[in-house]
């Protein structure tokens, strides 16, 4: 029997199994239980939010009836909810067609539900064409327009929809739910590797899930699911180097820090990689220092929040927001430049000056506080000579 990824083997069953989009749940079915269903829906939102899962949903409820039914509805194949991929049906043709078939009435249920997925790929001939059927469609047909794009799709056709912003899922709720999955596949799962996947999903449960499957395949017989296990398939520095190398910037120990690149480097991290984790990083200590320790801006285990805080301190605000605007700046650098390798060490040198570019700027705008440690306190000016 073919193997189902996990993404679509944890699809929500159930308005109430949606995970982070509970309000749109709420007034989906406060319509339906109201008898107030509109005519036309706008789902958006970034991918692997549940922008499709809740379009079958709510399709169901309206044109569903039978186990059999629903069944085919969730797995999108039932004939009276229609689901249409924008991006391979995008020309005019395939409009027409559309609206055509509108005017048969569903074969089992009382409405016919359409779901166009990625609809911002149609053209503008084709929204025109469906335009007047947005606006008047038969009693018996629901569109549900999903986009992750939202300004693509033209206003005269927004202003016939009802739209829903689904908002993208957090790192500790993503990690909940991978939590219950591994659970549900017998699978031992470090709840370090869990958060860290939540925080990769960049709010996509289905981007999450797709590492996890990954993982899964990857791992040495029933062996648990490790961080270690993630960096190595991911190819992502290990959190360990990445944080010695930031207590290398704070140092001011350029060459510890270049030492620590060469052999993140040399183990298959690219440089790419290594910049994205590193700003990453360095984000997470100015949220730290400057929303204060506890701040649920930063999404972390209670261990690795306890070892931010602290390297937190070596750093001022000033100074981390530089940092980050220099990683940014030598990253896009890189992409246009022919030796990469070297615009990323001079960016390791450069964010290792920082702290003392810091210190120099402050002594000379006297706010310094006195002359640096170590350097030796200036003479006292003498007594002009007395004229004769």
């Amino acid at each position: 029997m073919a193997y189902t990824v996990l993404a679509r083997r944890y699809r929500s069953q159930s308005f109430d199994e949606v995970v982070g989009q509970e309000a749109i749940a709420r007034t989906l079915t406060n319509a339906i239980a109201q008898n107030r269903v509109a005519h036309a829906y706008l789902f958006v939102g970034t991918r692997g939010v549940g922008k499709t899962t809740m379009a079958r949903l709510f399709a169901r409820a309206l044109a569903g009836g039978s186990p059999e039914v629903d069944q085919l509805i969730m797995a999108g194949q039932d004939t009276d909810v229609i689901e249409i991929d924008a991006a391979s049906n995008r020309d005019v043709e395939s409009a027409r067609d559309l609206i055509a078939n509108c005017g048969y009435r569903p074969l089992r249920g009382k409405k016919k539900v359409y779901i166009i997925d990625e609809v911002h790929m149609l053209t503008r001939e084709s929204f025109n064409t469906l335009l007047k059927t947005l606006e008047e469609p038969p009693e018996h047909v629901v569109f549900i327009l999903c986009t992750t794009e939202a300004h693509k799709v033209l206003p005269t056709i927004q202003s016939r929809c009802q739209r829903f912003d689904f908002r993208n899922l957090g790192a500790a709720e993503i990690a909940g739910h991978l939590k219950a999955v591994c659970k549900e596949e017998k699978v031992k799962a470090d709840d370090a590797l869990l958060h860290a996947l939540g925080r990769l999903g960049n709010g996509s449960m289905r981007d999450a899930l797709s590492i996890l499957d990954r993982l899964i395949a990857a791992r040495e017989g029933s062996a648990g699911l490790t961080l270690e296990l993630l960096e190595s398939v991911l190819g992502l520095p290990k959190r360990e180097r990445l944080g010695a190398m930031v207590d290398a910037l704070a140092s001011s120990d350029a060459k510890s820090a270049l030492e620590i690149s060469d052999s993140l480097l040399s183990g298959g991290v690219t440089g790419e990689q290594l910049t994205q984790s590193l700003v990453e990083h360095l984000r997470d200590l100015l949220i730290l220092r400057t929303c204060g320790d506890e701040t649920n801006l930063v999404e972390l285990t209670p261990e690795s929040r306890a070892s931010m805080v602290e390297q937190a301190r070596k750093f001022d605000p000033a100074s981390l927001v530089h940092m980050i605007a220099l990683c940014e700046s030598a990253a896009r650098m890189a992409s246009m430049s022919g030796t990469p390798r070297a615009v990323l060490d001079a960016m390791l040198v450069r964010l290792a000056m920082t702290e003392a570019v810091a210190d120099v700027a402050a002594l000379l705008s006297g706010r310094g506080g006195g002359a640096a440690p170590g350097a030796a306190a200036p003479a006292p000016r003498s007594a002009p000579p007395k004229k004769r």
